[in-house]
């Protein structure tokens, strides 16, 4: 026997009382249930991308731990930018965003595109500058995002380039 589906505005799980009750129990001591259409948009931007917040700090008490979805609007780029001390994982659910980056390894940096299909994943490296990009002219591409911080951390840049040491 399965347990009924939660509904939105019924917190975390319908059986355990009224809204009144459930504020007072601290938010690391019970599961979340963060529903598709409530997604929390009052996140960090980047020109060009909606980020949508589903696990935070601010949404379910996280310390260690951001998730979320990026929507890129068709024939868009965003900002180059970076996220920081975040380690940060993409998932592709819809579209054939491309991730861009500078690869200095070599003799000399090479502008790096690497185009995906729903299903693949990306890792970014914290402090890594880098833009998504959709080039298809009718399809939103959309992700979902995990990072190691709790938040979203993003900061803009003027342009793709290889950080040092005193730009961190």
């Amino acid at each position: 026997m399965s347990e009924p589906l939660t509904t939105p505005g019924e917190g975390f799980h319908p059986h355990l009382g009224d809204a009144a009750e459930q504020q007072q129990v601290p938010l690391r001591t019970r599961l979340h249930h963060v529903r598709a259409d409530a997604l929390d948009g009052d996140t960090a931007q980047t020109g060009g991308m909606r980020r949508f917040a589903a696990i935070s700090g601010k949404t379910v008490g996280s310390e260690k731990l951001w998730m979320g979805q990026t929507h890129v609007a068709p024939s868009t780029s965003s900002s180059d930018h970076h996220h920081g001390a975040s380690e940060t994982a993409i998932y592709v659910v819809s579209g054939h965003p491309e991730f861009v980056f500078l690869d200095d390894s070599g003799p000399h940096p090479e502008e790096v595109r690497l185009r995906t299909s729903p299903g693949d994943y990306i890792f970014v490296p914290p402090f890594v500058p880098h833009r998504e990009e959709n080039p298809d002219p009718a399809e939103e591409a959309v992700v979902v995002i995990a990072r190691s911080t709790q938040e979203a951390i993003v900061v803009n840049l003027p342009h793709l380039y290889a950080l040092g040491q005193d730009d961190n």
